[in-house]
């Protein structure tokens, strides 16, 4: 492997420390990361923000840089079966309550330490230290205890059969395996000494907000890559990073928000690019808050599905590339595929359903009014996101056609987060949890304060026995009983019209020519860099 070569490098700080026996470099020295020389062993991703911390049992770091650096007993393959990853094989008891892992012979983490059941235990011992921190996952309320009799053997006791434990088992976090030297005091909750697992890579050096690299593990006892180096450049703009592309500055644009429906467009056609667009792997959608005065009323929220035009949005914001949604999780989700009547697009079965309820409006472009008060309400979205404005802007003119008043404002982040997750909205973006954690682990979550599904569903008059089927489907042992579950609880929230789903989320990748193996997993998280190779 040839040395990193840069044709420009600014200066990094002195500052800069060892960490985890040399391999892991942090700096908050200003530089910039120019064009990069490089040889056929690497290949140059770009992302939207710094990999922030990567310890895969909290939830602020980067997936696709956790997949590559931990792994967990098992995987969810494109093939739809789970395979083995630290575990080599496993069993299930007949009442479903305890599953026992064969752990994989001679493992080790990067930095030396066994990765054998003992190293398991501990590292379920750090989740369970911080298990309320975990609470959105109905396995932790069920697990009774772990154990490890000996060094190949880990075991999981339920006090209940649990029938979505391996795929949350094969998600990227929090059941990934960190090195227990990393800990701090066998713990893993106030965070790590370093970021050292047994992936297929490396993380070999790190300079805050500007680059990363990683190196493939010489000792990974999977599949070993064709490219042996990845770096990761930090470039917040998107135009910004189709330029750099088009300069030959990186290799690949990867994910479902990294790069946007026109450049995809741009390039469909392309010699140069390559242009790959997954399947639906999440849905993009509206929430309507249940608890407000107006949308309370189901006549008011069917009214704004009907006037929503999905084909406008699927074409105008992302030329096709996102296919317009007609329920709040794609048939391709397991358990989904269920008929249900889509609300489709009719301006003039809107205006019924709204005077049905007793709005009127004085004039075709007068407001509804009802009791004195005009139909209004806001619309909050992630300033972040250029596609939900815009999406916002596109509804809040439709939906003025029936005399609906749309307000919509864009908050940063975490303030956009923190208030869909409190209630503070009338209608807000969100988009569904995707694969593989749809609809299992996305429904489960309704039934807390996780995101804001719980306060937006807090005035529907099913939602206890909604809650209820949703609690009997995470321990149901019988497939036609749950299938019969999935079917109640999608009807009635889908006739309870809460969500107006909008597109079905796609993955994308726009690429050099020269790149092969460009393509996408089970795990809408997980970039197959282990799949890609030059020409």
């Amino acid at each position: 492997m040839q040395p990193l070569r840069f044709k420009r490098r600014s200066l990094i700080s002195a500052a800069c420390a060892a960490v985890a026996a040399g391999t892991l470099f942090f700096s908050a020295a200003p530089a910039v990361m120019a064009a990069v020389d490089h040889d056929r062993d690497t290949l140059v991703f770009v992302n939207f923000r710094d990999l922030r911390d990567l310890n895969p049992h909290l939830y602020a770091g980067e997936m696709f840089a956790q997949e590559m650096l931990f792994e967990g007993l098992v995987t969810l393959g494109n093939d739809g079966e789970y395979h083995g990853a630290v575990a080599e094989s496993w069993t299930i008891s007949p009442d479903g309550r305890e599953y026992t892992f064969k752990i994989r012979p001679n493992l080790k983490f990067t930095d030396g330490h066994p990765l054998d059941a003992y190293a398991v235990k501990a590292n379920f011992d750090a989740l369970i230290d911080n298990k309320t921190r975990h609470s959105w996952l109905e396995m932790m309320r069920l697990l009774v205890k772990v154990e490890a009799p000996d060094a190949s053997t880990f075991r999981i006791v339920m006090k209940e059969p649990y029938y979505p434990m391996l795929t949350e088992l094969a998600v990227t976090r929090p059941f990934a395996f960190v090195s227990p030297n990393v800990m701090k005091d066998g713990k893993t909750k106030n965070g790590l000494k370093a970021f050292v697992g047994s992936g297929p890579w490396i993380l070999k050096e790190h300079v805050v907000d500007e680059y990363s690299v990683f190196e493939a593990n010489p000792d990974y006892w999977g599949k070993k890559p064709s490219i042996k180096r990845i770096i990761v450049k930090v470039i917040p703009d998107n135009q910004t990073r189709i330029l750099a592309l088009e300069k030959g500055e990186v290799d690949l644009i990867w994910g479902k928000n990294m790069v946007d429906a026109d450049a995809l467009n741009k390039y469909r056609n392309s010699k140069d690019f390559g242009v790959a667009v997954s399947d639906p792997t999440s849905t993009r959608q509206i929430v309507l808050n249940t608890t407000n005065e107006f949308l309370k009323d189901k006549n008011v929220r069917a009214a704004l599905q009907h006037a929503s035009n999905k084909a406008v949005i699927s074409q105008g914001v992302f030329h096709g590339f996102e296919p317009a949604a007609d329920t709040l999780y794609s048939k391709a989700m397991p358990y989904c595929n269920i008929d249900l009547k889509p609300f489709a697009y009719d301006m003039k079965e809107a205006q019924r359903l709204l005077e049905a309820s007793g709005w009127k409006r004085d004039g075709k472009r007068a407001p509804m009014m009802k009791d004195g008060k005009v139909l209004a309400f806001d619309m909050l979205y992630n300033s972040n996101s250029v596609s939900e404005k815009t999406i916002a802007e596109f509804l809040q003119s439709e939906w003025s056609k029936i005399g609906v008043q749309l307000s919509i404002r864009g908050e940063e982040e975490q303030s956009y987060r923190d208030n869909m997750k409190n209630g503070k909205f009338d209608t807000v973006f969100n988009i569904c949890w995707g694969a593989p954690y749809d609809p299992q682990s996305s429904l489960a979550a309704m039934r807390q304060r996780v995101y804001g599904d719980y306060e937006a569903q807090l005035g529907l008059p099913d939602k206890a026995e909604i809650d209820a089927r949703i609690t009997k489907i995470l321990t149901s042992t019988d497939e036609a009983e749950r299938k019969d579950l999935y079917k109640y609880v999608l009807t009635h929230l889908h006739d309870d019209a809460v969500y107006i789903p909008v597109t079905y989320e796609t993955n994308k990748a726009l690429f050099r020519a020269e790149l092969g193996g460009v393509g996408f997993l089970s795990n809408q998280y997980e970039i197959p860099f282990a799949d890609m190779y030059w020409k």
